[in-house]
């Protein structure tokens, strides 16, 4: 229930968000507005303001949502209200009604990031987890347990990590960009920090998913290497562990932390047969030794070992803020470069250089805000931000049905002197539309196919 409610929240905000840069525009430009509506289909709620014209109007199917400008091009206009027309206006006045609605969305996600600088959000803290054998994290030597000071990519100055997500933001652009990062290292809280480079131009980048970091071999924050909550009828079970139980060694190799162990159960399957294991697990201050036979589970196209128990602990949280205006500073960056990165994925993905399948529909969206708004309110507006930026870069690609294709109209009007032609117009809208229709179509179906692939993973 939770995860309705979120998502139609997210959605009716940054639709109205949306329509009301265009609606607020128009009315400073002089264009009579005649119905402002979020959502499509029959009327749930109408209402007009005080000594307006404007029809507000919540529709029953909320996907979307429009604002109606007075306009001869689709119904006759009064001579006396013809100044008052949208397609009357100057050039200059319809291109910044168009972009207005997209430049709220970028202007909301940078209200939203600051409202999570300042007000403060609980992250793991930049320490690291022993990396995956053969990784590029593993290639630079980094063992794992690592505080991370500072980190930078290529050869700008180096810059405080404050939390886990702030580095992986920077990995992630390495790798998409190909560039090496730098990271300033720490062992302990007394040892002198030490510099290691890890080239990410190495990597195949196609998909900006969990893959991605393991290949990188940066996967999750450091824990402590614990079992957690032991589910009846598993692996653990069956091999006495307990909740609590601290793990410090699995056959000859020493455990550092919660993502080896993981990683160490998961490679118990080998050509489809599982190894048993011998693990030594301190417990109440004794050492016992036991024998762990994981289960074997299909992980995607993968068998895997799985024993059915929580592993590692939770990480080392810290709380991240911001004063007001570094707070401020930090929204309008992260807008600009989410922005940023959003367009090259794209353009990626229309080369080839990345797949299709970093594209996300409805259901996506919809399970991603369930699970922030689980994890607090600040989770959850640091995610209204974060598709607050695709919302609005999304309306300005130049697709003849979405606003950037109305300003394309524009531009060509603004060097030719003269308007696209009604015949171009309906060829244009006719692609726009298949173009859309296409995209949304390979959205969905990813969003199937990561719906099923989680399914199989819990009936294997």
């Amino acid at each position: 229930m939770l995860t309705v409610v979120a998502f139609f929240v997210a959605l009716g905000l940054l639709i109205a968000i949306h329509e009301y840069g265009h609606y607020r525009v128009a009315v400073a430009c002089g264009v009579k507005v005649l119905r402002f509506s979020v959502g499509f289909g029959k009327p749930l709620f109408t209402w007009k303001g005080k000594g307006s014209d404007t029809e507000f109007v919540i529709g029953l199917f909320p996907l979307g949502g429009y604002v109606r400008m007075l306009d001869e091009r689709e119904a006759p206009v009064d001579p006396h209200e013809r100044h008052l027309a949208f397609n009357t206006q100057p050039l200059r006045s319809r291109a910044a009604i168009v972009a207005a609605g997209p430049l709220a969305n970028l202007l909301l996600a940078v209200l939203l990031y600051s409202i999570v600088n300042w007000g403060g959000v609980q992250e793991p803290k930049a320490v690291l987890s022993s990396p995956v054998a053969g990784s590029v994290a593993d290639k630079a030597g980094l063992v794992g347990g690592e505080l991370v000071r500072r980190a930078a990519t290529g050869d700008d100055e180096l810059v405080p990590m404050r939390s886990f997500e702030e580095l992986r933001w920077v990995l992630t652009q390495g790798a998409l960009d190909g560039e090496r990062v730098r990271l300033e290292l720490q062992n302990t809280p007394n040892s002198s920090p030490r510099e290691v480079v890890m080239d990410l131009s190495v990597l195949d980048v196609r998909d900006a998913d969990a893959q991605l970091f393991r290949k990188i071999g940066v996967i999750a924050p450091w824990t402590r290497p614990s079992i957690g909550e032991v589910m009846p009828g598993g692996a653990a079970e069956r091999a006495g562990l307990r909740n609590g139980d601290v793990v410090r060694r699995v056959g000859n190799t020493n455990v550092v932390d919660g993502m080896q162990l993981r990683e160490l159960i998961r490679s118990s399957v080998q050509e489809g047969k599982v190894a048993p294991q011998i693990w030594m697990v301190e417990r109440g201050g004794q050492m016992l030794e036991l024998e762990v036979v994981p289960d074997n589970v299909t992980d995607g196209s993968v068998s895997v070992g799985r024993i059915n128990a929580y592993v590692g602990d939770s990480p080392e949280m810290v709380e991240v803020d911001y004063g007001l205006w570094e707070g401020l500073a930090r929204g309008f960056e992260r807008t600009w470069d989410v922005s940023t990165l959003t367009l090259r994925m794209m353009g990626r993905m229309l080369t080839g250089e990345a797949s299709l399948k970093n594209l996300s529909g409805p259901l996506t969206i919809a399970d991603y805000a369930g699970r922030s708004a689980e994890m607090g309110l600040m989770q959850y507006l640091a995610y209204l931000a974060l598709i607050s930026v695709s919302l609005g870069v999304l309306n300005l690609l130049p697709l003849p049905v979405l606003d950037g294709g109305h300003l394309m109209y524009y531009l060509w009007e603004g060097v030719t002197g003269k308007s696209v032609s009604d015949t171009w117009m309906e060829y244009l809208q006719r692609g726009g539309v298949a173009v859309l229709a296409l995209m949304m179509s390979i959205a969905l179906f990813n969003d199937i196919s990561r719906y099923l692939a989680k399914l199989l993973a819990v009936f294997a």
